[in-house]
């Protein structure tokens, strides 16, 4: 049986997997990035992660998905500045330590990739995939296929500039960008910014909002308010059918989506209301897209 390998590559973990013929995973594994100690040290485990893989599964192509600024045809991170990476041609590198092809995508691409073809895009022609964690960003569906843009910067949902994020300083330079109120992060940062409790995550503050919590009730409020404002832009220019709400944000359900819906709701008028579905594919998902592109990879180079 013919196999492919596929790593997903983030701030804190590098995972990777093992997939056969029909391109969906049926192994898992996953360690420590190591950014902490650097460029050339994420790279290090990167190769490290691929080649276990390798030796193990004896794969006939690889995938790997990346976060940051992606140039997928030259097989380049442009740049991904949690990794400290520039310019770096990842996919020379892993070809060279496998000596099989390798296939590299932006991380939110090959997510919606995967939602496409085996998760909760399935069925729908033209959707945004917008996974909503420690940062937002988007993926527009077309046909099955995510959309890089011009200069392979297409999806940056969450630098869109939002009322209710005016003055708030973001880690992209700007102000006001929809990620530093509805970002888990931000959800995070805004409530102990209210109540002065350190070491709370987006998790926690979902569950004392469930419980009625002024403070954590009124950020999330904030933080659905500010993405129904950026996801109204995005129908308004894009017109998709369905939008697909991944990252750590979906765990929290109906908690999230119901007052998402109706928030985006109330902003649109002449505009279709798209469907506001969960992903399916969880954290997965990225490594799934790099299976799947890899084993596409495979059948046209005919290894």
């Amino acid at each position: 049986m013919t196999t492919v390998i596929a790593l997903d590559v983030g701030g804190t973990w590098v995972k990777g997997g093992a997939a056969g013929p029909d391109g969906r995973l049926r192994a898992a594994t996953r360690r420590p990035t190591g950014a902490e100690h650097g460029p050339e040290a994420v790279l290090a485990t990167v190769l490290a992660t691929a080649r276990e893989l390798a030796d193990h599964y004896r794969p006939v192509a690889a995938g790997v998905a990346i976060p940051g600024i992606v140039d997928e045809p030259a097989g380049r991170s442009v740049l991904a500045a949690n990794l400290g990476w520039h310019r770096l041609p990842v996919r020379d590198r892993l070809a060279e330590e496998l000596g099989v092809p390798v296939a590299l995508a932006h991380d939110v691409r090959a997510g919606g990739l995967a939602e496409a073809r085996l998760g909760a895009g399935r069925g729908s022609g033209n959707f945004l995939f917008v996974p909503v964690g420690t940062g937002v960003a988007a993926a527009l569906v077309v046909d099955g296929r995510p959309l890089a843009g011009s200069h392979a910067k297409a999806g940056e949902l969450g630098h869109l500039p939002v009322e209710l994020a005016a003055g708030e300083p973001c880690g992209c330079g700007g102000r006001g960008c929809l990620e530093t109120v509805a970002s888990a992060a931000a959800i995070a940062r805004r409530y102990t910014r209210r109540t002065g409790r350190t070491g709370t995550d987006a998790k926690e503050v979902a569950e004392r909002a469930r419980t009625g919590d002024f403070a954590a009730v009124t950020v999330w409020r904030e933080a659905v308010d500010a993405l129904a404002e950026g996801l109204a832009a995005a129908v308004t220019l894009l017109d998709p059918e369905r939008i697909v709400i991944g990252g750590g944000l979906a765990e929290a359900g109906e908690l999230h989506l119901a007052p998402l819906r109706t928030a985006l709701a109330a902003r649109l008028t002449f505009q279709t209301v798209p469907e506001i579905v969960p992903a399916e594919l969880g954290p997965r998902a990225g490594c799934q897209g790099a299976a799947l592109l890899a084993r596409e990879l495979a059948a046209e180079t005919g290894t």
